[in-house]
């Protein structure tokens, strides 16, 4: 039997829907080889920020924390062989570490030493310094109550003309872990920072901005540890306070009794 071709054929309604569905939303885009993008998960964005400068601050936040680092830059003076300050820098610690005071002093004595090779500094930065001691108050004011952070804060206090309780210093000169291995030495803020944070500071003229960067991410890579390490301390102390001293003997006393023993 012959087919009719004047005969149309007769199309499933349901296909007929499809294709005009398709028709409106238009032609199918290409397929990709990347595929759906996937929201990144904490420990994926951790590990691609790996790679960037832990230094460098990526957020402006400048809200003062309960802990702050800080870094003092020295020039010379009386015969250049004392130090004076020259530059204070502090930043806060956190996840950025932005400056919150940094000033060049005027330091209370005349400089013979601007000693730039280290320090940075250069006779035209302190022709407008601030004097010493706006500086130390506002210093003074910002560390007060809080966690100071650095690398040989002792002298950098000493710099200032001011103390700070010995509980509330976590200096990376002094912490142990930091020391060498099997000697127990103190070392150098930049052999830190090499080792620890993959990062080189301190090639040719410091930055205290750097620098208290520095000190601030290796307190914060340990921090669990560093205060669990200070409250054992603490505690230790408060016991050996508890314990009642032995009486002495006195000479007399002594005499006595090698005296009763030799009559015996």
């Amino acid at each position: 039997m012959k087919k009719n071709p004047n005969k149309q054929l007769q199309i499933n309604p349901n296909w007929a829907q499809l294709q005009q569905k398709l028709k409106s939303h238009g032609p199918k885009p290409p397929a990709t080889i990347l595929g759906k993008r996937k929201e990144r998960t904490d420990a994926e964005l951790d590990d691609s920020l790996s790679h960037v400068n832990p230094l460098t601050p990526v957020n402006d936040d400048c809200s003062v924390t309960d802990e702050v680092a800080m870094d003092c830059e020295m020039v010379g003076v009386s015969q250049g062989n004392k130090s004076a300050l020259g530059r204070v820098t502090l930043v806060v610690v956190n996840k950025w570490g932005n400056v919150i005071y940094d000033e060049f002093v005027r330091p209370l004595e005349h400089v013979v030493d601007f000693r730039t090779q280290i320090s940075g500094i250069r006779p035209r930065d302190l022709r407008k310094a601030k004097d010493f001691r706006i500086v130390q108050k506002r210093v003074a004011e910002l560390i007060k109550g809080r966690i100071l952070v650095g690398h040989a804060l002792r002298n950098d206090l000493k710099a200032l003309l001011l103390s700070h309780p010995k509980e509330d210093l976590r200096d990376t000169l002094e912490y142990e872990p930091f020391m060498s291995r099997g000697e127990g030495s103190r070392r150098a803020l930049r052999h830190l920072a090499a080792e620890f944070l993959d990062v080189q500071i301190q090639n040719g003229e410091h930055c205290p901005v750097e620098d208290a960067r520095a000190a601030m991410v290796l307190y914060q890579k340990n921090k669990k540890a560093w205060e669990k390490r200070v409250k054992d301390q603490i505690k230790l102390k408060q016991k050996q306070k508890k314990r009642k001293p032995k009486k002495k003997r006195k000479e007399g006393d002594d005499l006595k009794t090698d005296v009763a023993e030799t009559a015996s």
